[in-house]
């Protein structure tokens, strides 16, 4: 890289420090300061930050591998989340915001109390805080290594010691697991393998120290400042990396003619040219009806369905109910809309840059095709290449940060505060010890990630574990909000049923087609659900008053009839919140999916659906109208739900 190159990425990383350092003071109060910004973010901020941390340097990489195996069609996938956002922000985020918790696991004891719910509060600190969290950061680190290598080559570099290097060679030589992209036989690997390592792990701890520095000091306040940066950084740079690559190909009007020409008889993994560009189902790829339901579904069946994690994190940070249901509509449109629109001509350029290997299998193809995103980054001007190197660096950095913060809270609010020092050692501890606690917590969370980044290949396989690891929970963490005789044990049992689902649906089930990892997503969503179900109306009714207090202090819509009148309020109103805020996500994600597929149709040319009796053209105009004309109704009914019960 340039001295420009290297001085852009250094600006950013002094900002990065800065904004930690600027709000050391602040954070280190007490933890809802540290975890929560003392509850002061405004919407767009909160939802801006939200955006940056789903960017993340593992994500652009898995949708470049997407689209040239699976189609577009195929990222309807990360798409139908907008669906969870939507409920988050104009259905459950007032209720969050009210509990007045810290984590989501500290919810379980308000929503349930009594024995069974200090155990789940447990389960899931350990579960979400530690194995998922970790489990994540895992991957994201991974795609780091991909973005890192071609750019950071230490070895290289004069100003490195030597002697410093060297140990990181003999640390990757220890490892055992080369830290690069190699195949699983050591005989092939290159003499340089462990160079190669050792240059990824100095690039992986020298960005782990800056973002450990900045999250670690400034708590929450320094993630979401920096956040806002990297967010802009990233859609700018990719914006013009987009630019560069489609240009190289012939430019935006040739891209679907260079696509359909080249790919005519077949592309990566055998699919056809029209399947790569399809963007609704009637001639995508692996459509089959498991594939639909679980595009349909995965939305539901993932753990974040009701915003569990960083997501009701910065919703429970936010100033006011306006501001977390602003939050959840910028970060979708950020997220779903803005995002998309410049990854899809990105990845299709670079599915004409770099010509696939017919030899490969699949999954060989998929992982082939992740790296040309790097490949093409080798290829940038200067300036431009230290801007998208610094973006993808951000975008580590801004996954990293916020996965430090919210698995922290966990160790330190659910586990050190309330068992160690509240249930154990019978005392209360200072809010300074609890913070140093935290700060303490990102460590441990990093260790454990870095030892499963060695073990990890694919970005996409180990995006598809990551799935099956939160997989079944979300309807049962929705049903919690929606209906009062779910229970603790509901919860738990969903749990245990989902651990003990996932192996089986890995070794039976998963032998690499869509439509068994689809069938095998569906069957983890079922047992999972129905087993939290059925055990909560066995188990008996949970004491009323527990759930009177918890109704009064959250105000959940839905159905909580018993407990409603009990707490001297009308059944019916929290039924037509719900309803109110349904047909608010439905018409949102109606306008939002209709304007990104039109979006999308133009940039690709895809193909009108069979049953449209119209040219693509009109597909394409009707569509945006219909996008379009939905958003001043779905802005009303928004402003109809936040003007509920306060």
């Amino acid at each position: 890289m340039s001295g420009l190159d290297v001085a852009i990425i250094l600006t950013f990383v002094a900002y990065a420090a800065l904004a930690g350092l600027r709000a050391r003071a602040t954070a280190s109060r007490n933890l809802e300061e540290y975890f929560l910004a003392g509850r002061t973010l405004p919407g767009w901020k909160a939802g801006l930050s939200m955006a940056a941390t789903q960017f993340a340097a593992d994500t652009p990489l898995l949708v470049t591998g997407l689209i040239a195996t699976a189609g577009i069609f195929s990222l309807w996938r990360l798409w139908i989340y907008a669906v969870a956002f939507l409920v988050l922000g104009f259905i459950l985020a007032p209720s969050w915001r009210r509990a007045r918790v810290l984590t989501d696991a500290e919810l379980t004891e308000l929503r349930y109390g009594g024995r069974a719910a200090a155990i789940l509060r447990g389960v899931k600190a350990i579960y979400f805080g530690t194995v998922f969290n970790c489990a994540v950061l895992s991957f994201v680190l991974l795609a780091a290594t991909r973005i890192a290598e071609p750019f950071l080559t230490w070895d290289q570099w004069g100003w490195f010691p030597d002697w410093l290097h060297a140990a990181f060679v003999s640390l990757a030589e220890w490892i055992g697991q080369p830290v690069t992209v190699v195949g699983d036989d050591p005989a092939t690997w290159p003499p340089d393998v462990w160079v190669r390592s050792a240059n990824n792990l100095i690039s992986i701890v020298a960005i782990l120290i800056v973002t450990t520095f900045y999250s670690t000091t400034g708590g929450l306040r320094s993630v979401v400042d920096t956040d806002v940066l990297q967010l802009a950084i990233m859609l700018v740079a990719t914006a013009l990396f987009a630019g560069f690559v489609v240009d190289r190909v012939g430019g935006f009007g040739a891209l679907p003619d260079e696509i359909r020409a080249r790919f005519a008889d077949g592309g990566p993994g055998g699919i056809t040219s029209e399947q790569i560009l399809a963007v609704t189902p009637s001639v995508a790829r692996d459509a089959s009806f498991a594939v639909l339901a679980v595009f349909a579904l995965q939305w539901l069946a993932q753990m974040n369905a009701d915003g569990t994690g960083y997501l009701a994190q910065r919703t429970m940070a936010c100033r006011s109910d306006e501001d977390a249901r602003r939050a959840a509509v910028w970060f979708t449109v950020t997220q779903i809309l803005v995002r998309s629109l410049l990854w899809v001509p990105l990845g299709l350029g670079l599915l004409l840059m770099f010509a696939p290997d017919p030899s490969l299998g699949l999954e060989h193809a998929r992982a082939e095709r992740e790296l040309t995103f790097v490949r093409a980054m080798a290829e940038l001007p200067a300036g431009l290449k230290g801007l998208l190197v610094t973006a993808m660096l951000a975008a580590l950095a801004s996954t990293v940060d916020t996965h430090l913060n919210w698995g922290a809270s966990y160790w330190t609010n659910d586990i050190y505060k309330r068992f160690v020092c509240q249930g154990w050692l019978g005392r209360e501890p200072s809010d300074r010890s609890l913070v140093w606690v935290a700060r303490a917590a990102n460590f441990l969370i990093l260790s454990i990630a870095l030892v499963l980044m060695t073990r990890l290949g694919s970005i996409a396989t180990a995006w598809k574990t990551s799935l099956l690891l939160g997989a079944g929970m979300g309807g049962v963490l929705v049903l919690r909000w929606l209906w009062w005789r779910l229970t603790a044990w509901g919860e738990l049992s969903a749990i245990l049923a989902s651990a003990v689902v996932a192996p089986i649906v890995l070794t039976t089930m998963d032998r690499g087609t869509p439509d068994d990892e689809a069938l095998g997503l569906l069957v983890m969503f079922a047992a999972s659900t129905a087993t939290g179900v059925v055990v909560s109306l066995a188990a008996g009714r949970q004491d009323l008053r527990a759930l009177v207090d918890f109704y009064r202090r959250a105000r959940p819509p839905g159905f909580w009839g018993p407990v409603a009148r009990a707490a001297g309020h009308d059944p019916a109103a929290d039924r037509r919140r719900l309803a109110l805020g349904a047909a608010a996500v439905a018409v949102a994600a109606l306008s939002i999916f209709s304007l990104l597929t039109a979006g999308i149709s133009v940039i690709a040319g895809s193909a009108a659906p069979t049953w449209f009796p119209l040219p693509r053209s009109a597909w394409v105009v009707t569509v945006a109208i219909v996008g379009v004309g939905l958003v001043p109704i779905w802005r009303r009914l928004g402003d109809s739900v936040t003007a509920g019960p306060r």
